[in-house]
C-alpha cells in the first residue's frame, strides 16, 4: 500500500513539476558581419529545442537580395530544432554527411557562430553578436 501512495504522490506531483519548467534564452539586438539589420534575434526554447530568427532588413541590404531573388521579405521569422551538446545549443546539421553547417551558440555569451564540417574537419567563424541576453524560466 505504501508503493502506491509513494508512485501516486511521484506520478501526480513531482513530475508535473518538473515538466512544467522549460528555460527560453531571447538574444537581441544582434549584429552582422554581412548585412545590416532593424531587428535581429534570436529565441531559443530548450524545452521544446527550437530556435526561432526574427529579422526585419535594413532598406539596403533589403534591396542587394530583392535584386537577385524576388522572393525575399523585407521581415521575416524562421523556425530550426535544436538540440544541447557538451553545454553548446546546436541547430540541427544542415547540408550533407560529408559537409555540413549549423548554427552554434553558448549558454551566457553573446556570439554566435556557424559551425562548418568539411570531412571531419571543423571550422568556426563568428556570425554575430548580441547586445542583449534574456532568460525565461517559464511555468505553465
Amino acid at each position: 500500500m505504501k508503493i502506491i501512495k509513494s508512485f501516486i504522490i511521484l506520478f501526480f506531483v513531482i513530475l508535473p513539476i518538473n515538466i512544467l519548467k522549460s528555460e527560453i534564452i531571447v538574444m537581441s539586438k544582434c549584429d552582422d558581419k554581412q548585412d545590416e539589420f532593424l531587428k535581429n534575434e534570436y529565441i531559443l526554447n530548450l524545452n521544446e529545442l527550437i530556435m526561432t530568427r526574427n529579422y526585419v532588413y535594413k532598406e539596403k541590404t533589403y534591396q542587394k537580395y530583392r535584386l537577385t531573388d524576388l522572393s525575399v521579405k523585407k521581415s521575416n521569422s524562421y523556425v530550426q530544432n535544436i538540440y544541447e551538446e557538451n553545454g553548446k545549443i546546436l541547430t540541427h546539421k544542415h547540408g550533407y554527411p560529408q559537409f555540413y553547417t549549423q548554427i552554434l551558440f553558448e549558454k551566457d555569451k553573446k556570439e554566435i557562430f556557424m559551425r562548418t564540417v568539411l570531412n571531419d574537419e571543423e571550422g568556426l567563424s563568428k556570425i554575430s553578436t548580441c547586445k542583449k541576453i534574456e532568460k525565461f524560466e517559464k511555468e505553465s
